[in-house]
């Protein structure tokens, strides 16, 4: 049985065509899925961090604090904090990075309390508050809840 040069041609084409449509498939992406290195994929693999937002408390080696936290989808920090007749404010550059967390508390009694710490293995935050109007005031804390 010999094939005419028309349908060997033929063969030989749709089978090239055929290879090519099952390599491309695997090599192309969806139409609709956005490429790798868009700003938004590029910024959520580098801000990984928990969400310290709502209302919680802070146990400090001195004293209570309770604190209303708002974060954003950059883990920026803003809210409010009180112990006892104290109120205090969140300055600005508060944020979540990562498991850290950290914050500046203005008290409308005139202390600024800087607050460092870490979320551990168990979800809870815990660190260093100082004040930074009197450096060697210090003291421990530790979250009531996990994050």
């Amino acid at each position: 049985m010999s094939m005419s040069r028309r349908t060997l041609t033929f063969l030989t084409t749709s089978a090239a065509a055929l290879i090519l449509s099952v390599a491309g498939a695997g090599l192309t992406a969806p139409a609709n899925a956005a490429p790798a290195s868009t700003p938004s994929a590029v910024r959520q693999a580098r801000v990984a961090f928990f969400n310290a937002g709502g209302a919680w408390t802070i146990y400090q080696s001195n004293a209570t604090v309770q604190v209303n936290l708002t974060q954003d989808g950059n883990g920026n920090l803003f809210g409010t904090t009180s112990s006892g007749n104290t109120v205090g404010t969140l300055e600005s550059g508060a944020k979540v990075t990562g498991n850290d967390i950290y914050f500046v508390v203005q008290w409308n009694h005139g202390p600024r309390g800087r607050y460092t710490g870490t979320r551990g293995a168990d979800g809870r935050l815990s660190g260093l508050t100082v004040d930074l109007n009197n450096p060697s005031s210090q003291a421990s804390w530790r979250s009531d809840r996990t994050f």
